[in-house]
């Protein structure tokens, strides 16, 4: 059955009115993707925060509608239902069933982070690089509801764990994810060597996410999830929380409670600039702070006294 697309360019603060718009005119689906995404571009995906959503600053919606939608008519529709939108810069195109599904996940591409971790579509062969004996590869739907890992603030995390597998210091040791979202960390961590992972965050829907994906990749029976309010008070030597610069001042102590002495953490989805803020937060409880860049985000990771 063919469709009729609509596609739209708004900011991050248009988006509500937008997508309500969209869907109370009988929008089958509704979509998001980053409007400066490219073929060059891979980083278009936000890890969300703890109980988050964060969307990008400017995006493009595409929408769904029966074949048969006249699309004139739609526009004029919305356009009367919220004049305060500028809808002429509605792109409309006919789609045949599955092809705006493909057209999506076809986007994204394995990528590789350090040395040896893959994040790898359900729906992308292995690179030949990623064919090795010691590759630690992870398998993840594209999507904005959980994310895809593809963002800086998990790549960077993602490189530091490959990086702390590399030195010997994650094989055979348990790891907490604190704002697990999709589990990606998680994962990373459970193929790079770690005994167990632990994920905590306060969106049910992350915790299936998790769960669900660690079932795919063939290692749920070493992942539990919990809720923050239920999570064991345990210590843990490896500890990666990638939320948002304000939730990490929050949690600091929280996070510092949860690190064993000795023990590795790491911090991300915090912005350039934030990091003195932070390291200043976080230096009663750890050593040998440093800060890693990359575009626009950075990571703090450090030693727990």
């Amino acid at each position: 059955m063919p469709f009729l697309e609509l596609t739209f360019r708004c900011s991050e603060a248009e988006q509500p009115r937008v997508e309500r718009a969209l869907e109370d005119m009988g929008a089958l689906s509704v979509t998001m993707q980053d409007a400066h995404l490219d073929a060059a571009d891979e980083q278009a995906i936000f890890e969300p925060g703890v109980g988050e959503t964060p969307l990008w600053q400017e995006m493009v919606l595409a929408a769904l509608f029966p074949g048969d939608t006249d699309a004139l008519l739609l526009l004029a529709t919305l356009e009367s239902f919220d004049p305060g939108l500028d809808w002429s810069g509605a792109g409309f195109r006919k789609v045949d069933d599955q092809d705006w599904e493909r057209a999506w996940m076809d986007q994204y591409v394995p990528l590789r982070f350090g040395t040896r971790t893959w994040i790898v579509p359900w729906n992308r062969e292995l690179p030949d690089d990623a064919q090795t004996g010691d590759a630690a590869i992870v398998r993840l739907d594209p999507g904005l509801a959980f994310g895809s890992g593809t963002h800086p603030t998990t790549s960077l995390c993602l490189q530091w764990l490959d990086a702390l597998a590399n030195d010997g210091l994650l094989a055979g040791k348990p790891v907490l994810d604190f704002g697990c979202g999709s589990g990606i960390l998680a994962l990373a961590a459970l193929k790079l060597g770690a005994v167990h992972a632990s994920g905590i965050d306060n969106d049910p829907q992350a915790l299936v996410a998790t769960r669900d994906n660690a079932d795919r990749n063939d290692v749920g029976e070493r992942l539990d999830v919990f809720a923050p309010q239920d999570a064991p008070d345990t210590t843990y030597p490896v500890v990666v929380a990638n939320i948002l610069a304000s939730a990490l001042d929050a949690l600091a102590e929280t996070l510092a409670e949860r690190t064993a002495p000795g023990g590795h953490i790491a911090l991300s989805g915090i912005l350039d600039g934030q990091q003195e803020e932070l390291l200043r937060r976080f230096r009663p409880w750890f050593d040998q702070l440093r800060v890693a860049h990359e575009g626009d985000w950075v990571r703090i990771d450090g030693v727990r006294r």
